[in-house]
């Protein structure tokens, strides 16, 4: 991929597309923002700083690409306000030996948050529209296969073959929160999962795992705050 008008990354010396340069003090401005609302995570609140969100919204919402709201994007769905981006991946607790999944991709911004913290990132997208503007949006941005692995399918069903995660992040919100996700969190692993119908208030679960299994003692849950997410789709919900 060739990048134009690009800048070196200090950290690797390869060449960075010109959106990181651009709008800096605006992603400042809401990382001191975050900062004020309670995100005390510091490399989390370096990461807002880092990622160019006006690269991962649609062209007639560029001016809005740094309030703290969501917006609408392709497919029905949105890209998340900045807030629960930052409190999710705060809640996840990364290091930069994590290995993580996200489950809906969507526009590609939560994706790479996570990119700047751990050392993997898995993330699948049911929409094939939705995963195609969310891929377009991380590669364009230089965020390969080697920091971000991408695939359409289904979300219920995480990825098992690249299992155990030690963080998975789910940005849509099921019923019930799914088996097989639990299934692949490596023990001291982190879920956050928004949980509820999609017509009323969910609220954000913690997941962690304490030992193996699936025993009632198996998990710690923490209950974090209401929120509302568009609801995770898949096989699992049309069957």
């Amino acid at each position: 991929m060739t990048m134009h008008g690009g800048i070196p990354d200090a950290a690797t010396g390869r060449e960075l597309p010109s959106a990181f340069r651009e709008r800096k003090g605006e992603r400042k401005a809401l990382a001191h923002l975050l900062a004020s609302d309670g995100i005390t995570d510091r490399a989390v609140l370096r990461a807002i700083r880092t990622v160019p969100r006006h690269a991962f919204v649609l062209p007639m919402l560029l001016p809005l690409a740094y309030s703290d709201r969501a917006l609408p994007i392709v497919g029905g769905q949105t890209i998340s306000q900045p807030y629960i981006v930052a409190f999710m991946t705060q809640a996840a607790e990364l290091t930069a030996d994590s290995r993580c999944l996200e489950v809906g991709t969507g526009s590609g911004y939560q994706a790479a948050v996570l990119a700047e913290l751990g050392k993997h990132t898995y993330s699948i997208e049911y929409l094939p529209e939705v995963a195609s503007f969310g891929e377009k949006n991380l590669r364009e941005l230089g965020y390969g296969p080697d920091r971000v692995s991408l695939r359409v399918g289904d979300g219920y069903e995480g990825w098992p073959e690249e299992a155990p995660f030690d963080a998975i992040l789910v940005t849509a919100a099921p019923e019930q929160v799914p088996r097989s996700l639990l299934d692949q969190l490596a023990v001291g692993g982190r879920l956050v999962i928004p949980i509820g119908p999609s017509n009323d208030v969910q609220r954000l679960e913690r997941w962690t795992r304490l030992h193996p299994g699936d025993d009632d003692g198996a998990f710690r849950t923490e209950t974090l705050l209401p929120v509302r997410f568009v609801p995770l789709v898949g096989d699992h919900v049309a069957r």
